[in-house]
């Protein structure tokens, strides 16, 4: 899972680059939101668990990894495009970062619960 993960998040630092490029060629900020959570959530916060899966791979090797990267991986798309489309105007948008929201802050409290388990020295 640690390499799955390492993966993944250079996806998407790649797509936050890109963002952040795009607002400073067009000086238009209105996606700084999503920028920074995608570089936060995508790029930082899942290189973290990568490099943390791979250094404790009793950790990596449980059901708890598998559905960490699977929520993690749904609920940031699902929050990120709809707080694009929330800054753009569409404010029928607030709903589907709620959803997207609650859901990685799952996947992230079953990454804690699964550290906590399953990282020992």
């Amino acid at each position: 899972m640690g390499i799955r993960f390492i993966k993944i998040s250079v996806v998407y630092f790649v797509i936050g680059v890109c963002m952040g490029m795009y607002m400073s060629m067009t000086e238009k900020f209105d996606l700084t939101p999503v920028h920074v959570h995608v570089n936060l959530l995508g790029w930082v916060s899942m290189a973290l668990a990568g490099l943390i899966y791979a250094v404790y791979p009793s950790a990596a090797e449980t059901g708890l990894a598998k559905v960490h990267f699977w929520l993690h991986n749904i609920a940031l798309p699902v929050m990120m495009i709809a707080l694009a489309c929330l800054v753009s105007g569409v404010e029928s948008a607030g709903p589907f970062i709620a959803i997207g929201g609650t859901l990685l802050v799952l996947a992230i409290i079953l990454f804690a619960i699964n550290i906590l388990k399953n990282v020992k020295s």
